[in-house]
């Protein structure tokens, strides 16, 4: 039983890092794109004010990781560490995405 409370703790842990790092690696190149075009400034300084978001969700997901290496305790703890973190991350990409979507 403490083997499948593991594997699916670090599993949830797992995709919240994932979803962590999908947010800032948007960040990133959102605010890579935003830098070398003229007008971007406003761009830009949106994904300033995000990245304490990203940092966050990325640290906390990352500490679930890491309680994943103890027992049974501490792989509940992680993993609900890691599904608020994860979605946290998530709505936040979403909401990202949602303000400079363009196309269609």
């Amino acid at each position: 039983m403490d083997t499948i409370v593991h594997l699916i703790a670090f599993v949830i842990a797992l995709g919240s890092v994932l979803a962590a790092l999908g947010h800032a690696g948007y960040l990133a190149m959102l605010g890579s794109a935003a830098n070398k075009r003229a007008g971007g400034a406003p761009i830009a300084q949106y994904v300033r004010s995000r990245w304490g978001i990203a940092a966050g969700t990325t640290g906390v997901s990352l500490l679930a990781l890491l309680l994943t290496t103890g027992g049974t305790a501490l792989d509940i703890v992680a993993a609900l560490l890691a599904v608020g973190s994860g979605a946290a991350a998530t709505r936040a990409l979403q909401s990202t995405q949602a303000k400079y979507r363009s196309g269609g």
